[in-house]
């Protein structure tokens, strides 16, 4: 029965560490993954993603109510997870500045025709009511609102630059789960082999 439990632990200590290297090989397998994904963009941050730079933009459109980043990519080219959380997190803040601070639910679906009532208008601008709404010549349809089209726009890239960023992440986890597997695997090992292991029987004085 004790070599049976012998048995047993050694084949649990081969699965923890080749286990352990599948981990840490699909992490970096991720990691490089997000990385040519990303590269395949050519995305580069604006000179004005910086702390200092974006916060200048910010008081000169009147807008105080942001979330500044911490980081910066100005003139960066975005090749990580990293950098595109942090692109994303600008973009956000282009956006507000293009829309006068509003967001995508703060403005009507429409472009409103001049004299709409106020009731009828929403707080950032436009109107959600057709009867109030500019005719599209071309399409004869209720023009859609710009300024709220561009949080369609900004929503989907960020989306997605926020999704490499959460890749990466899940990437980091699987190295370093890896490496505790592989790390639990090799002291399970020596215990089996310190401990467990049957001790030679020493033969007393006759």
């Amino acid at each position: 029965m004790r070599g049976i439990f012998r048995i047993g632990g050694y084949v649990a200590c081969a699965i923890l560490i080749i286990g352990g290297i599948g981990a840490i090989v699909a992490g970096l397998i991720g990691h490089h993954e997000v990385a040519h994904q990303v590269q395949r963009e050519k995305i580069t941050g604006t000179p004005d993603m910086t702390p200092s730079g974006i916060q200048a933009e910010a008081r000169k459109a009147g807008l105080t109510d942001i979330d500044v980043p911490d980081c910066s990519v100005a003139n960066k080219p975005i090749d990580s997870g990293a950098r595109a959380y942090c692109f994303a997190s600008y973009m956000r803040i282009h956006a507000l500045l293009d829309t006068g601070g509003f967001t995508y639910s703060q403005m009507g679906q429409y472009q409103e025709k001049p004299g709409t009532p106020k009731s009828q208008l929403a707080p950032g601008g436009g109107t959600s009511n057709e009867k109030f709404a500019v005719i599209d010549p071309k399409t004869k349809e209720p023009a859609p609102n710009t300024a709220r089209n561009i949080w369609v726009t900004e929503t989907a890239l960020s989306t997605a630059l926020d999704t490499s960023f959460f890749a990466t992440a899940v990437a980091d986890f699987a190295i370093v789960m890896g490496g505790a597997l592989i790390l639990i695997g090799i002291g399970l090992l020596l215990f089996l082999l310190g401990v467990i292991a049957p001790r030679r029987e020493t033969v007393g004085p006759s």
